[in-house]
């Protein structure tokens, strides 16, 4: 079914726990998400989360110098939001638990219109590690997005991991395996297409 063309904008969220300027897996994979999201006429940005004064807690704004917010607008103003984590001990990193955790406030609020506020947006999740666990990261984190009001693209993920007990991390492969790739291009490509679907026919409000 062919969509009439809406103007799309997304967001990257890497939850390295890396800063700037070192290199990360996770943050390789986010640029490979703003890449393939720009093949489709989608902007996007990526923003590596532990680069910014997040500060922990389930409000909107913990104000003191918080810098959520300004991340936050971003979230507001796409209509895809990509969440890229490490895996750490078999679980999504701390960074990433705490994206969650302050994106929880939006159980409390909605738009202008009285929807959710994350009604009609489109969730993506890229994992990577040296260990397994990718499924369980995708599954938990895709629990909580959906808890809050945002929609899953079918087959809305990517993930590499690494063999156990060894050093090669994703950024150091000579390329990127064939499988993640296409996983990565089969996400974006349904998440636009849904993002598109629900521009034009977004969720109606909840009943009261």
């Amino acid at each position: 079914m062919a969509y009439e063309e809406s103007r799309q904008k997304a967001v990257v969220l890497t939850c390295t726990l890396s800063p700037s300027p070192a290199e990360s897996s996770t943050a390789l994979m986010g640029q490979q998400f703003v890449q393939e999201l720009a093949s489709h006429d989608v902007p996007a940005t990526e923003i590596r989360v532990v680069d910014h004064d997040v500060r922990p807690g389930v409000m909107a704004d913990m104000g003191d110098g918080d810098e959520w917010p300004a991340i936050r607008s971003q979230v507001i103003d796409a209509s895809i939001l990509v969440l890229c984590t490490p895996t750490w001990a078999g679980h999504p990193s701390s960074v990433a638990q705490r994206v969650i955790e302050r994106l929880d406030a939006e159980l409390g609020k909605t738009q202008d219109d009285g929807r959710p506020s994350l009604f009609d947006k489109v969730a993506l999740v890229g994992v990577v590690g040296n260990e397994d666990g990718a499924h369980a990261i995708v599954a938990d984190v895709y629990q909580a997005l959906n808890d809050f009001g945002m929609t899953i693209a079918a087959k809305g993920c990517t993930y590499w991991n690494g063999e156990a007990m060894h050093k090669t991390d994703y950024k150091d492969l000579s390329e990127t395996p064939p499988a993640t790739l296409s996983a990565l291009k089969g996400a974006v490509a349904n998440a636009v297409h849904l993002a598109r679907a629900l521009s034009i026919s977004g969720y109606p409000a909840p009943p009261k």
